[in-house]
């Protein structure tokens, strides 16, 4: 006779292989949004998830919801599914995860993405702190500020996805709300355009229009050394010139002085 013992041991064993093998199939699916993940309001932006070729259908779900904020069934089996959001608004703001299904089951859900939508409230202002010009090595702030009682700027550099930088706001005495984003030392790789947004921490996802674009320009040290020395060969060349030729003006003029008085 059999042992129960060794019946559920043998079971156990089977249905640990069996859940181990159903979850190698699924890789864990990826999210991400075109053109960005932070979005102009009233603009057109488009979630991606990546799955595996035998995915049928593609489930987009956002926060904390039940059901599904966008379903999408394929006709053959891809690896990937695209869900549109033609128009932009503060309801479309928020985090989404996507699972997917195949005949053997569900994959787990993706990482979350974060969608930001911005164009609420006036622009802030940004400045750096002593310059733009900066010399490479040297420290510079950068700083935000605005009359709006904004309670975090972010700090974005152009060109780079998903780089920005979050600051608490401080009001200052003459009622402004103004954060500081220290950088440096300096080196070519901070050189860029930056802009920051104003946004109140109750709707953290609701951002101001952005400021104007602040460029941070980089001078090498030794670039200016050795302007400031070539300017200064420059000159002394030129004065040693103008020496020769008033040498040169005397010694013709004391040339012709003893022929004048001879035609006396």
């Amino acid at each position: 006779m059999i042992s129960p013992l060794i019946v559920l041991f043998h079971l156990g064993l089977s249905l640990e292989t069996r859940t181990t093998a159903v979850t190698a199939k699924f890789p864990i699916p990826t999210i991400w949004a075109e053109p960005d993940s932070v979005v102009t309001k009233g603009q057109a932006v488009t979630i991606w998830c990546l799955g595996t070729p035998e995915a049928q259908e593609y489930y987009l779900y956002k926060e904390e919801s039940s059901k599904p904020f966008k379903t999408q069934s394929l006709l053959k089996p891809w690896n990937k599914a695209n869900f549109s959001i033609p128009f932009m608004t503060e309801y479309d703001a928020g985090l989404y995860h996507c699972y997917y299904h195949s005949p053997a089951g569900w994959s787990e859900h993706s990482n979350f993405l974060e969608l930001v939508v911005t164009g609420f409230y006036s622009k802030p202002n940004i400045s750096a702190l002593p310059s733009s010009l900066v010399t490479s090595g040297e420290n510079v702030t950068l700083q935000c500020s605005s009359h709006q009682g904004y309670g975090r700027y972010i700090l974005t550099k152009e060109g780079e996805k998903n780089v920005s930088w979050t600051q608490d706001s401080q009001k200052q005495p003459n009622g402004h709300f103004l954060a500081l984003f220290p950088v440096g030392p300096v080196t070519s790789k901070h050189r860029g355009a930056f802009r920051c947004y104003g946004y109140y921490k109750r709707t953290s996802r609701m951002w101001s229009v952005p400021s104007e674009t602040l460029n941070l320009l980089l001078s090498d040290s030794h670039s200016q050394d050795h302007t400031v020395e070539n300017i200064i060969r420059m000159t002394v060349a030129g004065l040693v010139l103008v020496i020769l030729g008033i040498l040169l003006l005397e010694a013709q003029n004391g040339q012709r002085s003893p022929q004048g008085s001879v035609w006396r």
